[in-house]
């Protein structure tokens, strides 16, 4: 009867803390998927060209690059709690700024800290909880944590659909709404424990200085992982900001109106949750290694064949794949990355990671507005992503090791 009760406890706590760290997980993904509805609105209401629009995205991902890298240190030193409160703090407050924006300059400026609040976050989150649970569900935990993602999305594309056309809402209404978070945080603030992982790390390992961390991350214990993980993200990230960013502008492109354009989105949209879910299951039983493989190859295909696809059948098919395959990856990414290191030096290791990636998010979505500037066909566009992605299956099966229910250290 102890047992059970420990057992239902230990239950209660785990789903608390996904349902607590999931819902700002949520609110992050609701920014960026309105972002790339935001970009098709400010091409109409601004006149801005492609040039312009890409450097919006690019601002974005700088940002996250600067709060990955930073927040993964400060979370090593500070705590995994401090670090999630801040970062979410600061992308809703310049989220709910943003919606004033009086030109590109000053949404430049606010989108860059919402990066950076962005890019903290997320994997100071995946890290946090991957501390907080048994092994044997870890991994299935940290990819329902980043199914949150999927809900955020789809929520972004809702808002997108019904209330951006209104004339009383449009775009700076849907920025306003992204404020919310600003109030959840005062609510986690008195209901979130930090991870017992890092709570249990001794105070010189605390103390290490960045430079330290950074060659822990480089040294012949670490070195293989690390590489393998910059690798992957970059290439990771440099698809997924390159492709949905610009998704609702490709639509368009491909001959459908705004409105009809934000409606297929919100349909593929959908095919994320699934994909989160068959990863989450296969997970601890076929491993991160070869799931994250996997699902970077259907990743691969759809990508290329939404890039030759000529019809709405054709485009909702492939697309809805493409969301199907790319989100499942990611929930696998964020799963694996945390499992490479040990206490001391895993927030800093997953924010480089992440970092190392937010470069790919920067030039991906500035190498399609040169690119669409230039005339280049869409075909073409996504089979430099397909390139992409599968320089990161290479660097799997070459570097990467099966961590499926380790101990963490």
């Amino acid at each position: 009867m102890q047992i059970s009760v420990a057992t239902t406890r230990s239950i209660n706590s785990t789903n608390k803390l996904l349902l607590i760290a999931g819902t700002g997980w949520l609110f992050d993904a609701m920014d960026v998927g309105l972002l790339s509805f935001i970009l098709a609105a400010l091409k109409q209401d601004w006149g801005l060209s492609p040039s312009q629009l890409g450097w919006i995205g690019s601002v974005n991902s700088i940002g996250m690059a600067i709060g990955a890298f930073i927040f993964g240190i400060y979370a090593d030193k500070k705590g995994r709690k401090s670090a999630f409160l801040f970062t979410l703090l600061m992308f809703s407050i310049a989220s709910g700024l943003s919606a004033f924006a009086w030109g590109l300059g000053s949404l430049l400026i606010l989108r860059f800290f919402i990066g950076m609040g962005l890019g903290g976050e997320l994997p100071v989150a995946s890290t946090l909880v991957s501390e907080s649970v048994a092994p044997e569900i870890r991994g299935r935990i940290v990819v329902l944590l980043e199914s949150f993602w999927a809900v955020g999305w789809i929520l972004a594309a809702l808002i997108a659909y019904f209330l951006i056309p209104l004339p009383a809402v449009g775009w700076r209404g849907a920025m306003i709404i992204c404020a919310i978070p600003a109030f959840y945080a005062l609510y986690l603030r008195f209901n979130l424990d930090d991870s017992p992982t890092y709570i249990n790390l001794n105070t010189d390992a605390r103390k290490e200085s960045v430079l330290t961390k950074i060659q822990s991350l480089l040294s012949r214990e670490f070195c293989r992982q690390t590489v393998m993980l910059w690798v992957v993200w970059f290439c990771v990230v440099f698809s997924y900001y390159g492709m949905f960013l610009w998704l609702p502008n490709v639509m368009m492109m491909k001959g459908f109106n705004m409105v009809k354009s934000f409606e297929y989105i919100l349909i593929m949209t959908f095919a994320q949750l699934p994909g989160y879910f068959t990863v989450a299951w296969l997970i601890e039983r076929v491993g991160r290694k070869w799931v994250l493989v996997t699902y970077l190859l259907g990743t691969l295909l759809s990508a290329y064949l939404f890039g030759v696809a000529e019809s709405a059948n054709q485009l909702l098919l492939y697309g809805a794949l493409l969301s199907f395959f790319n989100l499942g990856a990611w929930g696998a990414m964020y799963a694996y990355t945390p499992e490479q290191y040990t206490t001391n030096i895993r927030a800093t290791g997953a924010g480089m990671a992440a970092s190392v990636g937010r470069i790919g998010g920067i030039l991906g979505p500035l190498m399609v507005g040169l690119l669409v500037a230039n005339a280049v066909s869409v075909n073409v566009i996504f089979g430099l992503f397909s390139l992409s992605l599968a320089i990161a299956i290479v660097a799997i099966l070459l570097l990467g090791k099966e961590t499926k229910q380790t101990n963490l250290q």
